[in-house]
């Protein structure tokens, strides 16, 4: 019997996905290297689903710069989404600029505001979202499914093509296939997110190590991938 290769099974996966939702499906991108990787997959199975990104407001340089490559390359309108401008006031004149470092809840605050409330406008009117997620990235994803029903999104259909990739072998699709990839990576970024909320990882440290870095691995999520 004849092994399905990573890349094929990525494949299999979106075209599933995409099938089993039977609605409107859109890719959510970070710019990370698995979400251009997810990008790059879902140009070879349907070329017309839409891809959207959140900017948060605090957001590095090189994401900005591998967006614009990415735009470029695939030819894509992406759909950016904010966060709300009263929301965002309101929690820097009451909690200043760095509160989301004090507690865990304010960090939760701060991200609910910056990514969640966003993510679901974004997903509004969806049947289903594809993301990057891996297992291996980290402790509070290694239950993933490849396709999924997301109860914390209002039951949308959630595909992860990726979820069973190494970081080996998506490095090697990158390279590969030549793909546009963030400079942060190439400085010991081993998971891109707001500034001042991710640092380089240290040798011997996980993949989401420089998230968050203050807090245990367990609490590792911003609230876009809660399960």
């Amino acid at each position: 019997m004849k092994q399905t290769t990573p890349i094929q099974g990525a494949l299999d996966i979106l075209a599933a996905g995409l099938d089993r939702a039977g609605g409107k499906v859109a890719l959510a991108c970070s710019f990370s290297v698995e979400d251009v990787a997810a990008i790059d997959l879902l140009q070879q199975v349907a070329t017309e689903t839409p891809v959207f990104a959140i900017d948060t407001g605090r957001l590095d340089e090189e994401t900005y710069e591998v967006a614009e490559a990415v735009r470029k390359r695939y030819g894509l309108n992406i759909a950016w989404y904010f966060p709300e401008r009263s929301a965002v006031e309101q929690l820097e004149r009451d909690k200043g600029l760095f509160s989301f470092r004090d507690s865990l809840e304010n960090r939760r605050e701060c991200c609910g505001i910056r990514k969640v409330e966003p993510l679901r406008r974004a997903l509004a009117g969806l049947s289903g979202w594809i993301t990057g997620l891996r297992r291996e990235q980290s402790v509070t994803r290694d239950a993933l499914q490849a396709i999924e029903v997301d109860p914390v999104n209002g039951g949308l259909l959630k595909i992860n093509p990726l979820l069973d990739w190494s970081e080996a072998q998506l490095w090697d699709y990158a390279k590969t296939r030549r793909l546009p990839v963030n400079r942060l990576h190439q400085q010991g970024y081993s998971s891109i997110g707001c500034a001042p909320c991710t640092r380089a990882v240290q040798p011997g440290e996980g993949t989401r190590a420089g998230r968050w870095w203050w807090e245990n691995p367990e609490h590792k999520e911003c609230g876009l991938h809660r399960r």
